[in-house]
C-alpha cells in the first residue's frame, strides 16, 4: 500500500513536518501555492479503456505520453492514482525514448468497475493484463512494469502470472515483503490518524505536504487530485461533518497554551461553521476496508520477485528496508538495486528526477532504449 513501509520511519516523518513548519515561519513573506494542477500539464493524453468479459464492462482510466520506444506501464500505490506518476513522466520522457501508460487501478482514481471492493492481487493482476490486451491486442510492444508499494506488488504478481507476454523488465519502488508484513499491524492506526475530510483541494494538498506524505509540492498539486473526491453534501454519510485535522497552523502553535486556549477553541468553532457550509473533500477509497487483501499483496513477494526471469530493478528509500531473501538475492546479483536517500515512501513523487535517472539508466544498460536530449547515465551500473 502507498504508506505501508513509511511506518518504519515515523521519526523521519516527524522531522520532515518540523522542518516544513520552520521553513514556513522563517519565510513570512513567501506564500506557498497549494492550488491543484491539471493532468495535462504532465501527460499528453487521457483515455478510458473498456474491458469486456462475460459479466459486463469495466472502464480503466489511463494517462499516456510518448510515441516511440518501450512502454513503461506505471502502477500506483494504495490510495494513490495514476496522477502520482505525473512529474516522473515529464522527467523520464525527456531522458529516453519511451511511451508512458499510467493506470488507475480498480477502486482508485477515475477507474469504474463493477466490483471496486475486490482488490485481491489476482484480480488486479488480471486487470493489468486485460488493459494491455485491450490497448494492444495480440501484438503488444515491449513493456516494462513499474510499480510503487501496492502497485509494485501487483506488478510482480502480474509478471509471475505471465499476464504481459511482451514483458522486458520489472521495477519495484519501495516495497519489500518483510518490511510491509511488519508494518501491517500498525496500518489501521495510521489510517485512523489521517484527516477524514478536507475543506478544499488546496487544504488536502497542504496537508499532504506538511504531514510529509508527499514531500514534493509540485507532485502533491497534481497527485492529490486523484486521491480525494468532493462529497455530494456536507451531511453525506460517507463525509461526516468533520473539520480537517493535521494541518500545521503557525497561529495555533502560538496560541496553544493555557491562557490562549479559549481563542483557539473559538477559532476552531468558527472554522467548523464555515466548513459545514462548503462541500467537503474525502478520500476516494477507504483503505481500512481493504485490510483482508493486504496479506495477499505482500506475502511471498520477495521470492516471487526473484523468480521472475526478466531484468529487475528495486528502488528503495532506505537500505534498512531490505529483508533476508532480497539481501541474499542482491548479493547474488539477481537484480539491480538503487537506494535514494532523503525520500519518503512516495519515492517517485519526492524525487522524480532521481527515479527517472535510475529507470533510464537501467533501460539503457540493458539496451532496451536510447537516450535523448543529451542524457548521460549517472550511476556506476551504466
Amino acid at each position: 500500500m502507498a504508506q505501508v513501509t513509511e511506518l518504519r520511519g515515523p521519526l523521519l516523518s516527524l522531522i520532515t513536518s518540523v522542518l516544513v513548519v520552520l521553513e514556513d515561519t522563517q519565510s513570512p513573506g513567501r506564500k506557498r501555492d497549494f492550488s491543484p494542477v491539471l493532468w495535462n500539464q504532465y501527460f499528453e493524453s487521457m483515455e478510458d479503456v473498456v474491458v469486456e468479459n462475460e459479466t459486463g464492462k469495466d472502464t480503466f482510466r489511463i494517462y499516456k505520453s510518448g510515441s516511440e520506444g518501450p512502454v513503461l506501464l506505471l502502477l500506483h500505490g494504495g490510495g494513490h492514482s495514476a496522477l502520482s506518476w505525473a512529474v516522473f513522466t515529464s522527467a523520464i520522457i525527456n531522458r529516453i525514448q519511451c511511451r508512458i501508460v499510467a493506470l488507475d487501478l480498480r477502486g482508485h482514481g477515475e477507474t469504474k468497475v463493477r466490483n471496486p471492493e475486490d482488490l485481491s492481487a489476482e484480480t488486479m493482476s488480471k486487470d493489468v493484463g486485460n488493459v494491455v490486451e485491450a490497448l494492444y491486442g495480440d501484438l503488444p510492444p515491449p513493456i516494462m512494469l513499474i510499480g510503487h508499494s501496492m502497485g509494485g506488488a501487483i506488478a510482480v504478481h502480474t509478471a509471475a502470472a505471465n499476464l504481459v507476454p511482451s514483458l522486458l523488465g520489472l521495477c519495484m519502488i519501495d516495497v519489500v515483503e518483510g518490511t510491509a508484513m511488519d508494518a501491517l499491524n500498525s496500518m489501521q492506526n495510521f489510517l485512523r490518524s489521517r484527516p477524514k475530510t478536507f475543506k478544499s483541494l488546496e487544504n488536502a494538498i497542504e496537508w499532504s505536504v506538511k504531514s510529509g506524505q508527499i514531500r514534493n509540492l509540485e507532485s502533491a498539486r497534481v497527485s492529490m487530485v486523484g486521491q480525494v473526491k468532493q462529497c455530494e453534501g456536507a451531511a453525506s454519510p460517507e463525509c461526516p461533518k468533520a473539520i480537517v485535522e493535521g494541518i500545521i497552523e503557525e497561529e495555533e502553535e502560538e496560541d496553544d497554551d493555557d491562557e490562549g486556549g479559549g481563542s483557539v477553541n473559538k477559532r476552531k468553532k468558527e472554522d467548523d461553521t464555515e466548513t459545514k457550509k462548503e462541500h467537503l473533500y474525502t478520500w476516494r477509497i477507504e483503505l481500512a476496508k481493504t485490510e483482508k487483501y493486504w496479506d495477499g499483496w505482500f506475502r511471498g513477494l520477495s521470492n516471487l520477485f526473484l523468480s521472475c526471469p526478466t531484468p529487475k530493478l528495486l528502488l528503495l528509500a532506505g537500505v534498512d528496508r531490505l529483508d533476508k531473501d532480497l539481501t541474499i538475492g542482491q548479493m547474488q546479483g539477481k537484480f539491480q538495486m538503487q537506494v535514494l536517500p532523503q525520500c519518503g515512501h512516495a519515492v517517485h513523487e519526492d524525487a522524480p528526477d532521481k527515479v527517472a535517472e535510475a529507470v533510464a539508466t537501467f533501460l539503457i544498460r540493458h539496451r532496451f532504449t536510447e537516450p535523448i536530449g543529451g542524457f548521460q547515465c549517472v550511476f556506476p551500473a551504466c
